[in-house]
């Protein structure tokens, strides 16, 4: 399994706080699930924090079924990401996952807020989206990272799919 490490420019020297999550790669008919915040304008990965006693596969499993409504399976981690930003080490577990059911989406009350639903896309469509990652870094730091973020996974899943089929 790769791991990656992403280095914020307001970075510390030195991290303080660790916050570990995972996120789910989910692709059915040739469409990617991602979670689409309406108001904020955000297209990101469904995927959230780890609970204390929780497992990762539980957190993966939890936390796609909390935003999206759909029940996955996690079939695989196949990336470890290690970000950045301030005092905090930011730690992504991220699962290539299936469906396997349908379950009750249960958002936060910011995620309501943030207008947040699932959403199936076209997988090119979400890596153009998150490409420009950069063009956020003079006004939205929190956005051009999260984008950063899922930009390196969906490509890095992409480039091992390739690799396993050519």
């Amino acid at each position: 399994m790769k791991e990656i490490d992403i280095l914020g420019a307001n970075r510390f020297e030195t991290y303080s706080k660790t916050r570990t999550g995972c996120r789910g790669i989910v692709l059915q008919d040739g469409k990617l699930l991602v979670s689409r915040e309406e108001i904020s304008d955000y297209w990101i990965l469904p995927g959230g924090g780890l609970e204390k006693g929780e497992t990762l596969v539980e957190c993966c499993t939890r936390e796609v079924l909390e935003e999206t409504g759909y029940l996955v399976e996690p079939i695989e981690e196949f990336l470890v990401m290690n970000e950045y930003y301030e005092e905090y080490r930011y730690v992504s577990h991220f699962f290539i996952c299936k469906v396997v059911g349908n379950g009750e989406q249960k958002l936060t009350a910011a995620e309501k807020m943030r207008g947040l639903i699932p959403k199936w896309v076209d997988v090119q469509t979400f890596v153009n989206i998150v490409s420009r990652h950069q063009e956020y870094a003079a006004t939205n730091e929190e956005k051009r990272g999260a984008y950063l973020r899922e930009y390196t996974a969906i490509t890095e899943y992409l480039n091992a799919h390739q690799t396993k089929n050519t």
